[in-house]
């Protein structure tokens, strides 16, 4: 078994006490910056860790927050990773907990609870309203990504009916009149996207809104492209999320359609998928950054008994090589 490093092997090492190290090491007063810096030298080249686990089960505060994630949405990762960056700004740390087909939101949730987390950022969370009360009671809850109408689990999302108002707003100004909107079925923020295009579509005078069943992964937007490869294409899509979008994508290149030239393409959320070179979308941006940090001054305020108000984020278009006139 190969032997990992302990703080008594890095306090023989440099000839110190065990308790100096443990001072060096969580950086708190008490070790001159001459030993600070040979101790740290030490543990370096030990390769010693210290376990922050058992530090955290001897404090009555762990530092850390739980965040559940759909393991299948691209950009839940990119919240994921900004949530690390904001927690680490006030010296929390994040515990991760997947939302999988083999695993549901409510286990996802317990593992967090396990884990000791102070508090738990539920992202683009289906629970139900009396799933999230029932949570809520057991430990501070704040979803993201989605409304939550319930006073004791605050909000942070961004104006989802806006943001695909822009995407209209932005294929009207290129001279599209027949635009389809692939929508996210039952997911969170499906129902705002779907009022927002409508309302999009009559402020324009474009006629009846044309939405077509889709969802929030790659194979729903593929399915519901292929429907309308069927049904007669428009000249632009407004997909739920760039998920779906990169399944419109998919099924037009596979037939020869040309994007832009033949169809435009908007997706949503400027996840990672928007930027990668074979695709470089158009998208609405919610700014995966804004969210993270709105979100853990929401926990915060949870934790130190203060409910803050719901944060509702502006969106913004961004656009890229998948749209163009008409």
């Amino acid at each position: 078994m190969v032997h990992r490093p302990t703080l008594a092997d890095v306090a023989l090492e440099a000839g110190v006490s065990r308790a100096l190290v443990s001072i060096v090491m969580r950086d708190v007063p008490g070790a001159s910056d001459e030993t600070r810096a040979r101790v740290k030298a030490i543990a370096e080249r030990l390769g010693y860790v210290p376990d922050q686990r058992a530090r955290q089960l001897r404090q009555s505060s762990s530092r850390l927050l739980g965040v559940t994630f759909d393991l299948h949405q691209p950009f839940h990762g990119d919240l994921v990773e900004h949530l690390y960056t904001a927690a680490a700004e006030h010296g929390y740390d994040v515990a991760i907990s997947a939302v999988a087909p083999s695993r549901d939101e409510p286990e996802a949730l317990r593992a967090l609870q396990r884990e000791r987390c102070e508090a738990v950022v539920l992202l683009g969370s289906a629970l139900d309203d009396a799933a999230l009360s029932a949570g809520a009671r057991a430990m501070p809850l704040l979803v993201v990504a989605r409304r939550s109408g319930l006073d004791a689990v605050p909000s942070v999302r961004s104006d989802d009916r806006a943001g695909v108002g822009l995407a209209v707003d932005h294929l009207v100004s290129l001279g599209h009149r027949a635009i389809v909107h692939v929508d996210g079925g039952t997911a969170p923020g499906a129902d705002d996207r779907r009022a927002g295009f409508r309302a999009a579509v009559e402020r324009h005078g474009l006629g009846e809104a044309r939405i077509v069943p889709g969802g929030s992964t790659e194979t729903a937007g593929a399915d519901a492209a292929e429907a309308l490869l069927r049904e007669g294409l428009p000249t632009a899509i407004v997909a739920f999320n760039d998920h779906g979008a990169s399944g419109v994508l998919d099924v037009l290149v596979r037939g020869r359609h040309d994007v832009p030239g033949e169809v435009s393409v908007v997706g949503y959320d400027d996840s990672r998928l928007a930027v990668a070179r074979q695709t470089q979308l158009t998208t609405v941006s919610q700014s995966a950054g804004d969210l993270a940090r709105a979100a853990v001054d929401g926990v915060l305020a949870l934790l130190d008994g203060r409910r803050p108000d719901d944060v509702v984020l502006t969106p913004e278009l961004v656009v890229r090589q998948t749209t163009g006139p008409t």
